[in-house]
């Protein structure tokens, strides 16, 4: 087993023994931690997901970003883990689908449509001190980070958008195994507060 899935595993059985109240507790906190970032408070557009089982609730924060006026475009999982978006418009407009995943019902607007997002929300099971970022091994946000880097290179801008995780306390750990297209996320965000990353 490699390091990855070792501590997918070991972060995955941590997440199981969280209690619903829990969730529900962190995912309040969580999105009054993000709503500070000021990154999102200039970004007309944001690139988000919608949090399901035990993971760090993101739709207390969905909500209050459309509530700010501000456009939410929100991840469909195409056949090949690659992403397309659609723009969130309100919890009931969700509908489930593969891999019990939430998605908006609305049209889809192709996967360059995160080019848009001045910041883009990532999923993840765990960060570093470095910035690195465990994802569940899909592959799914690896095609978004090099999609968004060759953008930034194509247009001869400095950064692309900011990439920020939301997480539990205790998944910001001291190593995330790493392999050459991993990409280091600038900022995350836990109930117990905020780190910046400025690269290795």
């Amino acid at each position: 087993m490699s390091g990855k899935s070792a501590l997918r595993r070991e972060l995955l059985a941590a997440r199981r023994l969280l209690s619903e109240e829990d969730v529900r507790d962190a995912s309040a906190v969580l999105a009054g931690r993000a709503l500070d970032l000021p990154e999102l408070a200039e970004a007309g557009t944001v690139a988000a997901y919608v949090s399901v089982g035990r993971e760090p609730g993101t739709r207390a924060l969905l909500d209050a970003l459309r509530e700010r006026g501000m456009r939410v475009l929100l991840p469909v999982l195409l056949p090949d883990n690659d992403l397309d978006w659609a723009a969130y418009d309100g919890a009931e407009r969700l509908v489930r689908a593969g891999r019990g995943l939430l998605e908006p019902d609305g049209p889809r607007l192709g996967v360059r449509a995160v080019l848009d997002a001045r910041v883009v929300l990532l999923p993840g099971l765990a960060v570093d001190g470095c910035g690195m970022r465990l994802g569940r091994g899909g592959g799914s946000y690896d095609r978004v980070l090099a999609r968004l880097e060759e953008a930034a290179t194509d247009t001869g801008m400095d950064a692309g958008p900011a990439l920020a995780v939301l997480l539990y306390d205790h998944e910001v750990v001291d190593r995330v195994p790493e392999e050459p297209h991993d990409r280091p996320v600038h900022v995350v965000v836990t109930p117990g507060g905020t780190r910046r990353f400025t690269g290795k």
